[in-house]
């Protein structure tokens, strides 16, 4: 291990970076490791598929005359066995077991498990040398006739077989812990590979949390139990070769000894077994809790729910805190078992040997070389416990990841056509009619559903067809795209497709990684494509209010950008791969509908970047319809009608779509009639528009690409750009892309301990856990080493007593009743204080792990909303789960190893000393070589362990982020990329775990020649002082000498173990000290009226605010004065700070100056909850938790039943609650996931009745919800808070024609501020411009009649 030496030396001088750690070999790389892997697995589930598709054919052919349900059933599975589902195959799956992991691993690893393997038998053989030396030892000092050299020599001898067996074990470890890392990568790729590849049933089947526990848990277990595989031949050889010297020893006493352990065996594993179902507990639930309160957290302030939500949390965590507490007084008996076990083994052998035979006398040899021997049998009979645990889980690892492996896979059914078949007359290239082509196929989700998602679907597409595909909610045009994708399943029918696909999902898909880097998406990076790409996407505002531009990092799942944004950029993404076929999954409804106009004109229509490509397009905007060259109506999951726009106009088709609109066409009649009068007039304003926003010529010139408007064209152009170009790109890109670090990005990096962990870090921990428990701790644990010495003592003093009187040959007989109740007593004493200590450790940290968690949840209940903006959940979960976790489970049993090993040390050392007093000399040369040793390790260790946390991260990121978007990732055919990338990850990992193993064995090694120094001196003392050493103290000295090696080396162990994890203490401590929003609640002297607010007046005065300090205003000097009852919307451009506003009514921003008035009562005067419970809100995104639909209601309970029910018959929920069994206490799934996003509006909504109070906020309540859903909230808000004053942010302008007043925002100020007629009679006007171009058809040469939501239809 010398060449480890240089690492240790630069971890001492400064911290470690994973670039200062060597490069991992070849042979460990993923690379090489994963290509060999998948052969074999490949060929192994060849065989079981063969197999498979045999059992199932037999199966179907089995009986000669079926029965009816047979018949029926064999009717529906019109498919191979291998996509055939669960339910159709359990029989076959029973029959037929999946392929080995544990064969493959062995196949692939057999060289190293071999070679290891038979240096752990040398080592083992080697370690019974030791109580043979001992024996020669104690007859030479009882014999003056040997002479010295033999003394020496057995010294040596003894010094050379553990010092070789030293270096065969770690040679070992090294070679199974290299093994464990390659089982990890090969494991991992598998995994990730086969995440990627999941059918949709087996998708549903197996949650992210699943696979990233797959991963994390699963995984490590095989890793982890690999170095310990040899136990399963190693332990029996070892007890075998113990019990026969021992029987030679001491000839059939030593079954009573055996007996007791095995007596003991099964209750330890009982012990163990119990004490890990206490572990786990109920962690699980209150991290899904806590989970769902971060994804919720933005709603939880605005309600100001916080109080129930912290309680619901507490009380699992109260719960799981008696489990530990049971688990903790059965770990305490466990330990105090395992230590008493060798007194216990000694005390019935050497009674049994006494009694047995009057003539059996315990001389120092048979005490001390059978103690050693038992010490020796100690060691693999205290691991078998362990073993079986570690065995028992890893066959439950090995059948959930067989499980996984083996599970369905999606089976490409779409006939591609990337390189055309030659045709063998011409040797041309066979040109097909269409670029999509499907007939007659039947889709479904899931086989064992009776009926097909879509059925019999038809249709096709030519080069450069847009294709638009509309229906009602739930009609199957998600399903239709996804089909074309390959992503469903094909019961019959064909699909062709003919050239590569870009697919935008209805939910953007997103990467934790900067804009640019998501709209390049791997491909080459070519400014003149992504300037005009950014450019037609409308990208370029929104990337100047970006800190960074483009460099902009985006947080996970998109937090810090608006669902405009995300939409945006999955739009860019697309144009920017350049593909063949665009598949458009609604991507306009998140966008105001002005910039979904542009979006339309400049990307997706005629006249658009796209326009020589094939679009099929699913939209809820009917406007669009009439520039596609063919329109598709689903309904039921069938295509009922498709033709061009004049063909289903004639046909009245659209008769159904238009009742859906009726209410919004009536809403905007007067604001087209407005608009068609004025049209001429304002010919001019709309030319200079369509210029600015529509017309690709002013972007083609400065393109340099005016007669190539399209993508394939932007690319194919090479020209020299003019300088109005180059002075364009090089402004543009002084605002786009910053170098990065130029700004704090928006997460910023975890912040990571690098020096030595403080001392006031185990103060808090020791403070939390209570003096008094550490004093009674340290008190029991001295006690019981003091016993153990005491007792050992005794029996050394006994067996010189017997030695003199055998070699005397005296008679006399020996008070061994005395004798052996004096060592009984000693020893039942030593292990009370055993228990005494760990009771009272283990006890305080209980009382520790509730100390740090109830504070720690607080304040994250009390940090303000800029908190949750900067900090990813995960680095919370991470802390109230891992960190939470090590505080509970690991660091008591860290602080007692640590304390025992110290303890360990000082006594061995004291008996030595005590025996040989001249070995006091060596004790400082050993020490300080020790200490220098431990300066090393302890630098180094720390920052590897430290490395090895920081990059095991980003592999479950990843793997997560790639399950969300797996979709996507299919469509661009980016699966081998994303598998490289994840293979690139492990590496990294990798590289800093094995060199951590590495690390451990450079320890080890030096270590434990320590430790046999200690052992040669020992006995090389003895040897020299054996005229004044009796042969009882030195079987005394040597055999705890014997010791030492494992107890030095266990004891950096646990310094080390120490050090990592109590940085758990100091991490949930950090966030402990978050600073908190303002107080809850009102001071008494601010204390609000009574009903306030009664009447809903709302005055914002000289209001200015900002997000965090350090950042821009997002609302400047704002001054409006809203009336009572008064309905005002509000509306401006992404990013003019409409939500702000909102934010700024309920305190989750404070502000910079100003202040906001209602009825009369400054709000920066109240408690936050104060004014929060008496606003409401429906907020943009609808919020629900696990629990009841009452919690979800009401999780004060300050309602009556007959309140609740009338809410929600309001709004219109009542049918769906009366259509469960459990009515209100009907359960609701983790975010709602078992109702529909429109039921969950609605739960919303219910919220909002209940308060009822005299203030409310729309904040783009109704954008993603149907326009039936939408009516309905917005009929039952006029009906029902007809008193209220109303605030309503608005993506749809007309759903606020008919408000009392609108505000229009820009760049965080009132521009206009007037009633709906006032500022639409104003030309001028912003809200003129955004009504008309929201309003506007979507080319420019036509007539803007029509409006963005409805039809005008034409005779």
């Amino acid at each position: 291990m010398w060449w480890f030496n240089a690492v240790c030396l630069l971890g001492k001088k400064k911290p470690l970076e994973v670039n200062d750690l060597y490069s991992l070999n070849p042979d460990d790389l993923s690379s090489t490791l994963v290509p060999r892997w998948n052969q074999l697995w490949g060929k192994a589930m060849k065989a079981y598929n063969t197999k498979r598709q045999i059992a199932e054919q037999d199966s179907k052919f089995g009986d000669s005359i079926p029965s009816p349900d047979e018949e029926s059933r064999h009717e529906n599975s019109k498919t191979p066995l291998l996509n055939a589902s669960e339910n159709g195959n359990k029989s076959t799956t029973q029959q037929i077991s999946p392929p080995s992991i544990l064969l493959r691993i062995f196949l692939l690893f057999k060289w190293d498990i071999i070679l290891a393997n038979v240096v752990k038998c040398i080592s083992d053989l080697l370690t019974f040398a030791n109580p043979l030396v001992l024996k020669g030892l104690i007859t030479f000092t009882q014999d003056v006739r040997f002479p010295i050299w033999y003394g020496v020599s057995l010294a040596t001898i003894m010094f050379v077989a553990s010092e070789l067996s030293s270096l065969l074990l770690n040679q070992y470890y090294y070679l199974m812990y290299r093994v464990g890392t390659r089982i990890q990568t090969c494991l991992t790729a598998a995994v990730y590979q086969k995440a990627l590849s999941l059918s949709n049933v087996a998708r549903r089947d197996k949650t992210v949390g699943e696979i990233v526990n797959l991963m994390a848990l699963d995984i490590d277990r095989f890793q982890q139990i690999t170095p310990q595989s040899h136990q399963y031949w190693s332990t029996p050889m070892q007890i075998a070769l113990s019990l026969l010297f021992l029987w030679n020893q001491i000839g059939i006493s030593v079954l009573s000894g055996v007996a007791i352990m095995l007596l003991l065996l099964p209750i330890n594993f009982l012990f163990t077994m119990k004490i890990r179902k206490y572990q786990m507990g109920l962690k699980d639930e209150r991290i899904k809790m806590v989970n769902e309160v971060l994804n919720g957290i933005k709603v939880i302030k605005l309600y100001a729910w916080e109080i129930p939500m912290e309680e619901v949390v507490t009380t699992l965590r109260d719960r799981e805190i008696g489990y530990i507490k049971k688990g903790a007084f059965l770990r305490s008996l466990s330990d105090m078992l395992n230590s008493a076990s060798p007194f216990l083994v000694a005390l019935s052998t050497f009674a049994t040997f006494i009694f047995i035979d009057e003539k059996n006398v315990l001389t120092p040899e048979i005490a001390f070389v059978s103690l050693t021997l038992f010490n020796q049998l100690r060691t693999p009979m205290g691991t078998v416990a362990e073993l079986i645990a570690q065995t028992v889980q890893v066959i439950v690892s090995n059948r959930r990841l067989k499980q996984f492996l083996v599970a369905e896979e999606l089976v490409d059914y779409i006939v591609r056509n990337e390189s055309a078949p030659k045709d063998p007359r011409t040797n041309l290239e066979t040109i097909f009619e269409y670029e999509v082509e499907v007939s007659n196929a039947s889709m479904t989700w899931d086989r064992s559903e009776p009926q097909p998602t879509l059925k019999n679907i038809s249709l096709h597409a030519t080069k450069g067809d847009l294709i638009a595909i509309v229906g009602k909610v739930g009609s199957g045009k998600s399903s239709l795209l996804m089909s074309l994708l390959g992503e469903m399943e094909k019961l019959n029918g064909y699909v062709r497709v003919d050239g590569n696909i870009a697919y935008v999902p209805q939910q953007p898909w997103v990467q934790n990684q900067t804009v640019r880097q998501n709209i390049v998406f791997g491909a080459d990076y070519d400014e003149n494509l992504y300037l005009r790409v950014l450019d037609q996407s409308c990208l370029h505002q929104d990337l100047a209010m970006l800190s960074m531009g483009d460099q902009t990092e985006i947080g996970e799942k998109g937090i810090n950008l608006s669902g405009g944004q995300k939409a945006r950029i999955s739009l860019a993404r697309a144009i920017y791969q350049n593909r063949d076929i665009y598949l458009l999954d609604d991507p306009l409804s998140a966008v105001d509908s002005h910039v979904g106009a542009k979006l339309f004109e400049n990307v997706i229509g005629p006249n658009g970047l796209l326009k020589n490509k094939t679009r099929i397009l699913v939209t809820h905007e009917l406007s669009y319809l009439k520039y596609t060259d063919r329109i598709i109506i689903m309904d039921g999951g069938r295509i009922v009608n498709e033709g061009s726009y004049a063909e289903l106009m004639k046909s009245g088709a659209f008769e159904q779509l238009i009742e859906e609109c009726k209410n919004e066409q009536e809403l905007f009649a007067q604001r087209k009639i407005g608009l068609e009068k004025e049209d001429d007039v304002y010919a001019s304003d709309e030319e200079s528009l369509s210029d600015d926003t529509f017309g690709d010529n002013h972007v083609d010139n400065l393109l340099g690409t005016s007669h190539m408007s399209t993508v394939s064209g932007i690319i194919s152009q090479r020209r020299f750009s003019t300088s109005r170009f180059k002075r364009r790109r090089s402004t543009h890109r002084e605002s786009l892309s910053e170098p990065i670090g130029a700004h704090r990005q928006l997460t910023g990096v975890e912040r990571v301990e690098t020096g030595r962990v403080k001392l006031d870090v185990y103060a808090k921990y020791f403070e939390a856990m209570g003096y008094s428990f550490s004093l009674f701790f340290i008190f029991g644990l001295v006690a019981n080493t003091v016993a153990a010495m005491a007792r050992n003592v005794w029996l050394a003093d006994w067996s010189n007593d017997n030695s003199m009187v055998a070699e005397l040959d005296k008679t006399k007989p020996q008070p061994i009743l005395l004798r052996l109740e004096v060592y009984a007593l000693i020893g039942f004493a030593e292990e009370f204080f055993m228990f005494f200590g760990m009771g009272s450790l283990l006890f305080g940290g209980v009382a520790a792990s509730r100390n740090l968690h109830a504070p720690f949840l607080h304040s994250i209940f009390r940090a303000p909303m800029r908190f949750f903006d900067t900090t990813p959940f995960g680095r919370i979960l991470n802390r109230i789960g891992k960190d939470i976790e090590t505080v509970d489970m690991l660091l008591p049993y860290n602080i007692e190893f640590f304390v025992h090993c110290i303890l360990q040390v000082a006594s061995t050392l004291l008996i030595i000393i005590y025996s040989t007093p001249i070995f006091t000399i060596v004790i400082l040369p050993l020490a300080l070589l020790y200490a220098v040793v431990l300066q090393y390790y302890i630098a180094t260790s720390r920052q590897l362990k430290r490395l090895e946390s920081i990059t095991r991260s980003p592999i479950y990121s990843h793997l997560s982020e790639s399950i969300n978007g797996v979709s996507t990732i299919h469509a661009y055919n980016e699966v081998p990329k994303f598998c490289r990338l994840s293979e690139q990850k492990v590496d990294t990992h990798v590289r800093c775990r094995y060199l951590n193993y590495v690390a451990n064995r450079w320890l080890s090694v030096r270590l434990e020649f320590i430790g046999n120094c200690v052992v040669l001196f020992a006995a090389l003392f003895a040897v020299l002082a054996r005229e004044t050493t009796s042969p009882g103290v030195l079987g005394l000295s040597i055999s705890y000498s014997l010791n030492i090696t494992f107890v030095l080396n266990f004891a950096v162990r646990q310094i080390s173990k120490l050090e990592t994890n109590i940085v758990s203490v100091e991490r949930v401590k950090e966030y402990t000290e978050t600073t908190p929003e303002a107080e809850w609640e009102s001071k008494p002297e601010n204390k609000p009226p009574k009903n306030w607010p009664s009447e809903g007046r709302i005055n914002i005065i000289d209001y200015s605010t900002r997000y965090r300090p350090g950042l821009d205003l997002v609302v400047k000097k704002l001054n409006a004065e809203i009336n009572t009852h008064e309905k005002v919307g509000i509306v401006g451009r992404t990013g003019a700070g409409k939500s702000s506003v909102t934010l700024a009514l309920f305190r989750m921003i404070e502000p910079d100056e100003g202040r906001i008035v209602i009825d009369g009562v400054n709000i920066s005067n109240l408690g936050l909850h104060d004014l929060r419970s008496n606003l409401t809100i429906i907020p943009q995104d609808p919020v629900l938790f696990s629990g009841s639909l009452r919690f979800n209601l009401d999780p004060f309970n300050r309602y009556s039943d007959n309140e609740l029910w009338s809410a929600l018959e309001y709004a219109n929920l009542k049918e769906f609650a009366y259509s469960h069994p459990g009515k209100l206490e009907h359960e609701i799934t983790e975010g709602g996931a078992n109702i529909s996003v429109g039921q969950r509006q609605l739960v919303c909504l219910a919220r909002a009745l209940l308060r009822k109070s005299k203030v409310l906020v729309l904040d783009e309540a109704t954008a993603a919800v149907d326009m039936n859903t939408d009516a309905l909230i917005q009929k039952t808000i006029r009906e029902q808070f007809k008193d209220s004053t109303v605030l309503t942010i608005a993506h749809r302008l007309n759903t606020i024609m008919d408000y009392d007043r609108i505000i229009v925002l820009d760049s965080g100020r009132v521009k206009e501020f007037d009633s709906p007629a006032n500022l639409m009679s104003d030309k001028k006007s912003i809200f003129y411009s955004m009504v008309k171009s929201a309003n506007h058809d979507v080319s420019p040469k036509s007539s803007p009649a029509s409006s963005t939501k409805s039809i005008s239809i034409e005779p």
